[in-house]
């Protein structure tokens, strides 16, 4: 029978997220609807309609953004291309990376003048790897595991860097970074971890929460990488995970024979969606919500210029 929620510290948005959203809002607010979106600001549904209810429309391609128009890039980063058409075209651009993406992009950046060549670990087809491999036009090599390492063919060794998707599970680039620095031993690793900060705490929470509980219930849509990593945590640590975007996903038997249920969110799920997952958790049976000691996150982002802050801004 269900008694406890047990929610994990800390959850849910993140800075670069909080940072993403604003900039689409501050920039409705200050010029207007419609704002164009490249990509989804963040991978998360209600977030993304929130926004279009708002005025905001979301593309894939430059070409359906009208000339003069505001464009937002979204949170994951773009490639080089990307950003030399958009300001070809003249649009009126504010650039919504999260900054732990665009010191990945430096790092690159700064690394191929010096003659490296790249290993990056992270998801093909993933736009924060779109983004940053797109940083350079060649010399950038894509693993997604441990078995893609040995098929990996730079052209040398000598000067080899390694970098990684912002928003993997630090336990899979762990494995991956190990079968690299074996296959290259000279391989130069990041100065901090690209791992970001968030998505470390996120998943240390889960580990924890794990423990703990019978089911682990994370909010955060599909499309999000870090919300499928918080799922992945628990499971391996053999803890019954299921991943929800709405408390409508929620299916009564996953709670068949469990008494504490652990709820996480990722770092694009908002709490009013956490908030709607204990209500509708409630109403299955559980009588209490607590939540576990954890990090306090203090990090803020600065918005970009022409977006500062305004004190007419709701």
């Amino acid at each position: 029978m269900l008694q406890d929620i047990v929610l994990a510290e800390p959850r849910g948005f993140c800075a670069g997220v909080d940072r993403a959203i604003e900039i689409v809002e501050r920039a409705l607010h200050k010029f207007g609807a419609p704002i164009y979106v490249r990509h989804e600001i963040v991978h998360n549904t209600y977030v993304v309609n929130d926004l279009k209810a708002k005025g905001a429309i979301f593309i894939e391609e430059l070409d359906d953004v009208p000339p003069g128009a505001t464009l937002v890039f979204s949170a994951h980063g773009v490639s080089k291309a990307i950003q030399m058409e958009a300001q070809a075209r003249g649009f009126q651009i504010f650039d919504a990376t999260c900054p732990l993406v665009t010191k990945v992009h430096v790092e690159v950046a700064k690394l191929h003048k010096e003659g490296y060549e790249f290993i990056m670990i992270g998801h093909k087809g993933h736009p924060e790897v779109e983004g940053t491999m797109g940083q350079l036009t060649s010399g950038i090599h894509l693993v997604e595991d441990v078995a893609d390492v040995a098929h990996v063919a730079p052209t040398q060794t000598t000067k080899l860097a390694l970098v990684t998707q912002t928003t993997l599970s630090m336990d899979d680039a762990a494995a991956i970074s190990a079968a690299v620095l074996a296959r290259f031993p000279d391989v130069r690793s990041p100065k901090q971890q690209d791992i970001c900060y968030a998505t470390q705490n996120r998943q240390d929470a889960v580990k924890l929460l794990s423990t703990q509980v019978d089911i682990v219930i994370v909010v955060g849509s599909p499309t999000s990488s870090n919300s499928n990593r918080l799922r992945e945590v628990a499971q391996k640590l053999g803890t019954d995970s299921y991943m929800v975007d709405s408390a409508d996903e929620l299916q009564a038997q996953w709670f068949e024979g469990k008494t504490q249920v652990g709820l996480t969110a990722g770092a694009s799920a908002p709490e009013i969606l956490v908030r709607q997952v204990i209500d509708r958790i409630k109403a299955l049976g559980a009588v209490s919500v607590r939540t576990l000691d954890g990090i306090q996150e203090t990090v803020k982002f600065p918005l970009p210029k022409g977006l500062k802050t305004d004190v007419s801004f709701p």
